[in-house]
């Protein structure tokens, strides 16, 4: 039987979700977990890889396994298992041709920043403080420019081997609160896919823009172009979460 997973994890301490022999993954520690709740090898396969560092709060993975334990009971039966920084929030049956990779219809994540000249211990984990405060306004331009289809050839790593660094991204913003005493800058997208570090890569540009360093012509001129010279540095991969994996039918309803 064929099962789908959702699951959320604190990636400071791993490798990226991909097995890795210098350093133990996300996926290396639900595949022990797994082993020993039910007995045999079993492969989870994730809707995408998350690098180094990364996090998730809605990580989809599926595996077949043949086992008794109920559907919606299997997230228990790896939570007993796992370590504190990771845990299986859902889990269910679903049909032999579901993939968690190939089924996913669009991915949302969250960029996270803060304003402050010092680091604050219980935010930077997840989020990269930046000073000065950039302009927010301007950063909400900037990030409408990305959405639609364009080619993403400025912000993706060099060396990927990909087909096609064309992407269609379905929403951009910048938003803004107040924690623990200082202004926190969310950057959200979502889109059908994304290149080897594009969200990162996009913030950077983002911040980059709200700094005075780029202008919004910078900006337009990079997914038209493909120069990376255009926009700014990849930020740090500890701001970074997956927040969710859309699929149609959703296998957890």
């Amino acid at each position: 039987m064929k099962y789908a997973i959702k699951v959320a994890y604190d990636g400071t301490d791993y490798r990226g979700w991909q097995n890795q022999k210098n350093g133990i993954s996300v996926q290396s520690v639900l595949e022990d977990a797994a082993r020993q709740a039910f007995g045999e090898k079993i492969n989870i396969v994730a809707s995408g890889r998350t690098d180094s560092g990364v996090h998730a709060a809605g990580q989809v993975c599926h595996f077949s396994a043949d086992i008794s334990v109920p559907a919606e009971k299997v997230a228990d039966a790896l939570n007993f298992r796992l370590p504190a920084d990771v845990c299986v929030l859902r889990s269910a049956a679903v049909p032999e041709g579901f993939d968690s990779n190939r089924s996913a219809k669009k991915k949302t994540y969250c960029y996270r920043m803060y304003c402050a000249r010092r680091e604050h211990p219980l935010k930077s984990r997840f989020a990269v403080a930046v000073p000065p405060r950039p302009d927010v306004a301007l950063m909400q331009k900037g990030a409408a420019l990305y959405c639609g289809e364009h080619d993403f050839k400025a912000y993706c790593a060099s060396g990927s081997a990909v087909k096609t660094t064309v992407r269609t991204v379905y929403s951009a913003e910048v938003a803004t609160g107040f924690s623990r005493g200082s202004e926190d800058i969310l950057f959200t997208v979502c889109g059908g896919g994304f290149l080897y570090n594009m969200v990162r890569t996009m913030a950077g540009t983002l911040l980059y823009l709200g700094l005075g360093r780029i202008s919004l012509e910078d900006v337009s001129r990079s997914l038209t172009e493909g120069d990376r010279s255009l926009v700014g540095k990849t930020m740090p991969a500890k701001g970074l979460t997956l927040e969710s994996v859309e699929y149609s039918p959703d296998p957890f309803t």
